[in-house]
C-alpha cells in the first residue's frame, strides 16, 4: 500500500535532525519526455501514472524518498500546454509556475540529442536563482553515443545547467547515479516527513489516476485529450475497497468510444485498473466504473475546481 503524507509538512523534531538534508525537486519538460516515469523509479513506487499520450500528467504529484540521512521530495509536474487555450489547460500551466517558485533544485528532462519549440518554452521559465540539472533521458534510445557530445554543448549555451544527467529512467544504475548528483544541492535541514512516506497523495487519487491511465492507453490517439476520471465513492472494508469511478467526456461520441462494442472497452479498462489497484493496494478492489457526458467541462473553471484541479 503507498505510505501517504500530509499536505502541509512541519519538519520533524529537532532531535531527529543531526546530519540530515532535505529539499524540494521539480521535475519539469515539455509533455511526454518521460517526467512520470522518473518519478515513479525515484520513489521506487508507480505514484504517477504514464502513457504515450501526451499531458498525461495533470496534477503536481510529490513524491517523497529517503536515502541514507538525505530526504529528497520530488515534485512532478504537468508538462507545459501551448497548443490548446482552454481552461483546463491554463490550469495546468499555472501548475507548473507555481511549482518551480517553492524548490530548490529544478530537474530539467529532454529527451537526449533533441530539443524543440516545446523544451524551449519550458526552458524559458526556469527560475534564475535556482540551480537547474540537464537530465537527457532516454539515452538508450540514442544509436550513436558520440552524437550526444555536441548536442550537449549546445545545451550548455541555452542555459548555464549546473549538471549534465544523460541517463535511462527505466535503468536502476542511472537513478542511483542521479540521487547522488542530486543530494549534493539539498539543502542542510530536518527532514519534512517520516523516513517510509512516498507521496502526498490518498489511494482515493490514485484510484482515479490509474483508472484514467488505463483509459488513454486503450483508447490511444481516438479519445480527445478533454477527458476526466471523477471517484464518486471510495469505501474501506478491512482487505476490501469499494470504488466507484466516473469517466466524464465531452461529446456522446466520445462516450460510445470509451463504451465499446458491446461494453467490450469499457470492461477491458475496468479489469486492467482493478488488477493493478489491487497491486497497488494490496486489497481487494471492487471497481464499478460508468461514462457521463458533460460539454464543455474543459473550459469551465467551476467544473475543473470540482474535478480536483487546482
Amino acid at each position: 500500500m503507498t505510505d501517504t503524507i500530509p499536505e502541509n509538512p512541519s519538519p520533524l523534531p529537532e532531535s531527529d535532525a543531526h546530519g540530515q538534508r532535505c529539499g524540494l525537486v521539480a521535475i519539469v519538460g515539455r509533455p511526454n519526455v518521460g517526467k512520470s516515469t522518473l518519478l515513479n523509479a525515484l520513489v521506487g513506487q508507480k505514484i504517477s501514472i504514464t502513457s504515450s499520450k501526451a499531458q498525461t500528467t495533470r496534477h503536481r504529484i510529490t513524491g517523497v524518498r529517503t536515502v541514507g540521512p538525505s530526504q529528497f521530495v520530488f515534485v512532478d509536474t504537468p508538462g507545459f500546454q501551448m497548443k490548446h487555450a482552454a481552461a483546463l489547460n491554463r490550469t495546468l500551466n499555472r501548475t507548473v509556475l507555481s511549482s518551480l517558485g517553492d524548490v530548490d533544485v529544478v530537474l530539467f528532462v529532454v529527451e537526449a540529442g533533441r530539443f524543440g519549440l516545446d523544451d524551449a518554452k519550458v526552458l524559458s521559465l526556469l527560475p534564475p536563482d535556482k540551480p537547474a540539472l540537464l537530465i537527457a533521458n532516454k539515452l538508450d534510445a540514442v544509436k550513436r553515443r558520440n552524437d550526444v557530445l555536441p548536442w550537449l554543448k549546445s545545451m550548455q549555451e541555452r542555459h548555464a545547467f549546473a549538471e549534465f544527467v544523460p541517463m535511462s529512467a527505466q535503468k536502476d544504475a542511472d537513478v542511483q547515479r542521479l540521487f547522488a548528483i542530486v543530494e549534493r544541492y539539498l539543502p542542510e535541514q530536518h527532514w519534512l516527513y517520516e523516513e517510509d512516506a512516498l507521496t502526498d497523495r490518498s489511494d482515493r487519487f490514485l484510484a482515479s489516476e490509474i483508472v484514467r491511465e488505463k483509459l488513454f492507453r486503450l483508447t490511444g490517439d481516438e479519445l480527445p485529450y478533454t477527458s476526466t476520471v471523477v471517484i464518486e465513492k471510495f469505501e474501506e472494508e478491512g482487505q476490501l475497497r469499494r470504488i466507484s469511478a466516473n469517466i466524464v467526456v465531452e461529446r456522446e461520441g466520445h462516450k460510445g468510444m470509451i463504451i465499446g462494442q458491446g461494453g467490450e472497452r469499457l470492461k477491458r479498462i475496468g479489469s486492467e485498473a482493478r488488477q493493478e489497484l489491487e497491486r497497488l493496494m494490496d486489497a481487494k478492489v471492487f471497481l464499478e466504473i460508468w461514462v457521463t457526458v458533460r460539454s464543455g467541462w474543459a473550459d469551465d473553471e467551476k467544473h475543473l475546481r470540482s474535478y480536483g484541479y487546482e
